[in-house]
């Protein structure tokens, strides 16, 4: 078989052409693209480990900053509360003030009006034991026909009085 013959004489130059087709693509590949391409994964890498340490970095100063925050508005509800207990107080004795004067004041009318209707009691039991006096001095000079002197109606009228 003639082909089989030719195999010899073809397969040391296929052998050849296949080791310097696969040299040249060594070089090219392996020497010139290989080298970049991993550069380009080092830079990319180190971006981003640079990347995650600017946020890890942005984070901590977040989270301080948080705190800060947290700590002045702590402050300040405790600030806020101060101001609303003490206006509290001051509303609380200013009302304190006013419902004393108010008292005063009722008290010294109370003690006036007692003053004016024990005046009036006063006088209006004078003039009931008057006003007694004389009926009686009416009904005994109509009843008895005797005539009783104003002193002794007066008189007798008191001591009626006082028993009741």
């Amino acid at each position: 078989m003639p082909q089989i013959a030719q195999l010899a004489e073809t397969y040391s130059s296929q052998i050849f052409w296949l080791l310097v087709f696969f040299g040249f693509t060594f070089f090219i590949v392996g020497r010139g693209m290989v080298p970049r391409v991993m550069e380009t994964v080092g830079q990319r890498d180190q971006q981003i480990s640079d990347d995650l340490a600017a946020a890890q970095a942005a984070r901590d100063k977040a989270d301080a900053e948080e705190e800060a925050w947290r700590t002045r508005e702590n402050e300040n509800r405790a600030a806020a509360q101060a101001i609303v207990a003490e206006a509290k107080a001051d509303a609380a004795d200013k009302s304190e003030k006013k419902i004393a004067s108010a008292q005063k004041r009722l008290d010294k009318k109370l003690a006036e009006a007692e003053e004016r209707i024990a005046t009036s009691r006063a006088e209006a039991m004078a003039e009931v034991e008057g006003v007694a006096a004389e009926a009686a001095q009416d009904i005994v000079q109509r009843l008895a026909g005797v005539k009783v002197t104003k002193p002794s109606a007066a008189k007798a009228v008191k001591e009626a009085m006082a028993r009741v």
